[in-house]
């Protein structure tokens, strides 16, 4: 039996390493929606950059970010995003490409993000050096609307089933 698909837009946030490929894949396969990996639309220079140790810029993040607003908009079926979203800022700017938008949280602590990154090394791009830069840069979205915080260090399939049931039960409130 199908489940029939979601017609959530929806980002998973927070910093390098906190798991927001694993469960964007999982819950855009879960909810039948496309995926789009936000790491996959930053430009060649900013990709370069994090891989020399170089924290990008809010000017970086401009056309990274104008582009993942025309690709929420270009899907108004619904539609999961992986996306840092660290500052309010940027998040913003997401919901005003998708009214709507909804933040799925994966909330880390510093060691747990270095070691996963470190472990990834050779396979991505983001250097462990710009772990640090991310927490300073992250301003939370606890207590935004639309935003659901989870601890990242949760096993995948918990993580799964509570973004669902979130999902759900807000869907359900529209």
């Amino acid at each position: 039996m199908s489940v029939p698909p979601s017609s959530v837009s929806l980002v998973v946030m927070g910093v390098a390493g906190c798991g927001k490929s694993s469960l964007g894949s999982a819950l855009a396969r879960a909810e039948g929606l496309p995926l789009i990996e936000g790491d996959d639309h930053h430009s060649p220079a900013s990709r370069e950059k994090m891989r020399r140790g170089i924290a990008l810029t809010d000017a970086d993040r401009d056309g990274w970010l104008a582009t993942l607003g025309r690709l929420l908009q270009a899907h108004p079926q619904g539609v999961v995003l992986t996306c840092s979203a660290l500052k309010k800022a940027y998040r913003d700017r997401l919901r005003g490409a998708r009214p709507g938008l909804r933040f799925v949280f994966l909330d880390i602590d510093p060691a747990s993000a270095r070691q996963r990154v470190a472990a990834r090394a050779g396979t991505h791009f983001f250097s462990t050096a710009l772990v640090d830069n991310q927490f300073t840069t992250l301003e939370s979205p606890v207590g935004e609307p639309g935003v659901l915080r989870l601890d990242a260090l949760a096993d995948p399939a918990t993580l799964e089933q509570q973004a669902r049931a979130w999902i759900a039960a807000t869907e359900a409130a529209a």
